[in-house]
């Protein structure tokens, strides 16, 4: 098995777990963030949107079209979480 599907498989658990398994095992994340403390606030913040990210720069050109459609769909991904889980903890709150 690749590395690739490691962290395909990696990422239906977690995608942080798939940053990480990125990281210890690859120069991806070296390669896709100038900055560490680029990818570190992904990996808390936005993690399926710096997964994204990561998997669909390539060097010299960057991400390219479909690259941030999957960048873009990724950032609506963890909104919806941020949201959905807002809105358990209001819920449950008034319960």
């Amino acid at each position: 098995m690749g590395c690739g599907c490691l962290v395909a498989l990696a990422s239906v658990i977690s995608p942080r777990l798939a940053l990480f398994l990125l990281w210890l095992f690859t120069d991806r994340l070296t390669i896709a963030f100038e900055s560490g403390w680029i990818g570190l606030a992904g990996f808390f913040f936005l993690p399926w949107t710096s997964l994204a990210y990561a998997v669909a720069f390539m060097p010299g050109p960057g991400v390219g079209g479909f690259g941030w459609f999957l960048v873009g769909f990724a950032f609506l991904v963890d909104l919806g979480s941020y949201f959905s889980s807002a809105d358990a903890r209001r819920r449950q709150a008034y319960a």
